[in-house]
């Protein structure tokens, strides 16, 4: 079955997570990636941790489906390398530091202007203008700069978002616009320049909160395991220790919750939380009757009754707990992998299709692809050596 993107090639100055997410779901949909990493280390997420086997956790997450192409950008004869390069990209896609890529003609407009059917992208922390325009930008520093740890936490205890959200939204705004880009191609035979800011990526993800906020002048307060905007919808204590996870969204499920779980008909007949705007701000006193009666009954059975109720339930679970999920072992989402240190588990990218089989190419080394790309782009065996010599590549 062909994939997808099967055919185009993708070259990605990338490193940390935003762009090498991009490009690592491009490749999972069949295409090319050749990751240009600088020759001495390359991507830092290399260097990250040593858990996988001596791998760092991060870049064996970031980096099946490529092929690892070293190369001193700066150097004097990078420039006749990136020509060969990128006219035989599809794609292009950089995250290098503010300014860098402009300098070195790898911005987004420059790539485009010399290669009109190509499709560049630039990811930055800010976007191009306004004061943070040259601001350096990492996951944490636009999670806190965009307000998503004033509302994940505690008050007074505000916290980041566990995974890398500002980094992966980007990554996957990012592909939207290529695969968008992809398609207007195909009609029109011109390719085009992308800009993805980190900063408006978390002001999306925001959106709920700032809408609210700049209707009423008012900052819901974080709320833990649940949030400020729907009741009840949190953990809960159950009597075999364990913590359930009940949700509602709308006053039927409320009515549901009451009547057939808590079995407390003067809660779904109290006027006091008849909407979820009053539920909200009634919210302790549901959580408390909620928290009452989890705690006479075990998980499972609490689940069991959720379920006939068609009330959203889950467990709490640990990073150890999903590990070796049902959810997942028994779908098989657990796939391996090729990579320097021997086959590894990677999971599956999330889109399925039964059109094709998902492409599961191995974690390449630092500059595994080095001379074999080269002498693609008409290097002889002689010519690299010499690069090499001259610590270009």
């Amino acid at each position: 079955m062909t994939l997808p993107l099967t055919g185009l090639t993708v070259v990605s100055f990338e490193q940390a997570v935003a762009a090498p997410f991009c490009s690592r779901h491009l490749g999972d949909l069949g295409a090319r990636v050749i990751k240009v990493e600088h020759r001495v280390g390359g991507d830092f997420t290399r260097a990250y941790d040593d858990a996988v086997h001596g791998m760092a956790s991060y870049f064996v997450w970031l980096n099946r489906n490529k092929e690892s192409l070293t190369l001193d950008i700066k150097h004097p004869q990078a420039p006749e390398i990136l020509t060969r390069l990128l006219s035989q990209a599809d794609v292009v896609i950089q995250n290098l530091a503010p300014g860098s890529a402009h300098r070195m003609g790898l911005a987004a407009a420059d790539v485009v202007g010399r290669f009109p059917r190509a499709i560049a992208v630039d990811i930055s922390g800010y976007g191009v203008g306004g004061p943070y325009d040259e601001k350096r930008a990492y996951d944490l520093l636009i999670q806190a700069e965009g307000g998503l740890c004033s509302i994940t936490g505690l008050p007074g205890a505000p916290a980041k978002a566990g995974p890398p959200v500002a980094d992966m939204g980007t990554g996957l705004y990012s592909l939207t616009g290529v695969l968008a880009a992809l398609y207007a191609r195909e009609r029109t035979g011109v390719g085009a320049a992308i800009s993805i800011s980190m900063f408006d990526v978390i002001s999306e993800f925001m959106g709920f909160a700032l809408q609210y906020t700049r209707h009423t002048g008012e900052e819901r307060q974080p709320n833990g395991m649940s949030t400020p905007m729907v009741a009840p919808y949190g953990g809960y204590p159950t009597s075999d220790g364990q913590t359930v996870v009940l949700g509602t969204t709308n006053d039927r499920e409320w009515q549901r919750l009451a009547l057939q779980m808590l079995e407390r008909p003067d809660l779904a007949a109290d006027p006091r939380f008849a909407t979820n705007i009053m539920r909200c701000t009634g919210r302790e006193v549901i959580d408390d009757a909620i928290s009452a009666w989890t705690r006479q009954h075990p998980l499972a059975e609490i689940q069991s009754v959720a379920d006939a109720a068609g009330i959203g339930n889950s467990r709490y679970n640990t990073v150890k707990d999903v590990v070796d999920h049902a959810q997942l072992t028994q779908r098989n989402r657990w796939q391996q992998v090729e990579s320097p240190v021997g086959p590894l588990p990677s999971l599956l990218a999330p889109p399925e299709s039964e059109h094709w089989q998902q492409r599961l190419d191995g974690v390449p080394a630092l500059g595994q692809h080095t001379d074999s790309i080269l002498g693609e782009l008409g290097y002889s065996s002689d010519e690299i050596a010499q690069l090499r010599g001259d610590a270009a590549v």
